[in-house]
C-alpha cells in the first residue's frame, strides 16, 4: 500500500502528458530536500524542466516537418566569402519579425554563393521560434502541385502550403517551368500574398525571370506580389563551393 500514491502519481502524470515531470520528479525532490528548498520552488524547477523539454521537442517537430535537405545554421555561414551580402540584414531577419509582418525575402546570386545555406539558416531560426516552415525546390513544388492536381487533391496541398508561416522556395530559375507549372506556382504565391511569408532563392536577376515563367504578364504579376513587402539579399560573387574546393585541393599532398 505504501507505493500506491507513487503509482497513482505516475499514472496521472502520464495521462496529463507530463513526461519530464514523470522522469524527474523523484530525483529533483531528493535534490531539493538536500538543499532545503520549499515546495513552491521545487514545483517551479520541475515546471521549468517540463517547459524546456517541451520546447525542445516542439522545435524538433518543426524541423522535421520543414523537410530541410540539411540542417544548417547562420553561425556556420562564412559572410566574409560573400561581401555583397548584408550581414546586419540577415542577422535582423533571423529574429523572424518579418514573418509576423508577412514580408518576403528574395536571395539573388549565381550558383554556389550560399543562397540555400542562408535559406536553411533562416528557416531553422523560424523553427526555433516555434513557427511552421516548409522548404522545397521550385521544381519539386511544381511536380507536387501537378501530381496533386492529377490525383484531385490539389486544394488540400494548397491549403497545407498556404498555412505555413514561412514557405521557402529554393532554386527558382534553374529549370524552366511549363505553362501549367508556372500557373500553379503563381497561384500558391497569390494565395499567400499578405497572408504568409515566402523566401525565394534564384540564380537569375528579376529581368530574366520571364525565361522561367514563360510570359511577361505572369512574371510581372508574380513579381508585383512578391516585391510588395520584400527584403532583397544580394549574393553576388565567386562560387563559395568552388573556393572551398580549391582550398581543399591546395591542402592535399602532391601525388607521387
Amino acid at each position: 500500500m505504501t507505493d500506491t500514491p507513487q503509482v497513482l502519481l505516475e499514472h496521472h502524470l502520464k495521462k496529463l502528458r507530463l513526461p519530464t515531470f514523470l522522469t524527474e520528479y523523484d530525483k529533483l525532490a531528493r535534490q531539493c530536500a538536500t538543499e532545503n528548498v520549499d515546495h513552491a520552488s521545487y514545483l517551479l524547477r520541475l515546471s521549468e524542466l517540463e517547459l524546456i523539454e517541451r520546447q525542445r521537442r516542439m522545435v524538433e517537430r518543426r524541423i522535421k516537418a520543414a523537410k530541410f535537405p540539411a540542417v544548417k545554421s547562420l553561425d556556420s555561414f562564412d559572410f566574409k566569402a560573400i561581401p555583397s551580402l548584408n550581414k546586419l540584414l540577415v542577422t535582423d531577419l533571423a529574429r523572424c519579425e518579418y514573418i509576423d509582418r508577412r514580408e518576403n525575402i528574395i536571395a539573388l546570386g549565381p550558383s554556389g554563393t550560399g543562397k540555400t545555406h542562408i535559406a536553411l539558416g533562416l528557416g531553422l531560426a523560424a523553427c526555433q521560434k516555434g513557427l511552421k516552415v516548409r522548404f522545397i525546390t521550385a521544381s519539386a513544388m511544381v511536380h507536387e502541385l501537378m501530381e496533386a492536381r492529377d490525383e484531385q487533391r490539389l486544394l488540400r496541398l494548397q491549403k497545407q502550403l498556404v498555412s505555413q508561416h514561412l514557405l521557402i522556395i529554393d532554386e527558382l530559375g534553374f529549370v524552366p517551368l511549363s505553362k501549367t507549372g508556372a500557373e500553379l506556382l503563381f497561384e500558391i504565391i497569390s494565395q499567400r500574398y499578405e497572408r504568409g511569408s515566402i523566401m525565394i532563392t534564384s540564380n537569375l536577376p528579376f529581368d530574366e525571370w520571364t525565361e522561367t515563367f514563360g510570359t511577361e504578364r505572369l512574371t510581372g504579376a508574380l513579381l508585383d506580389r512578391l516585391t510588395h513587402h520584400v527584403h532583397i539579399l544580394e549574393m553576388n560573387g565567386d562560387s563559395y563551393r568552388l573556393k572551398q574546393s580549391r582550398k581543399l585541393q591546395k591542402k592535399k599532398p602532391p601525388a607521387n
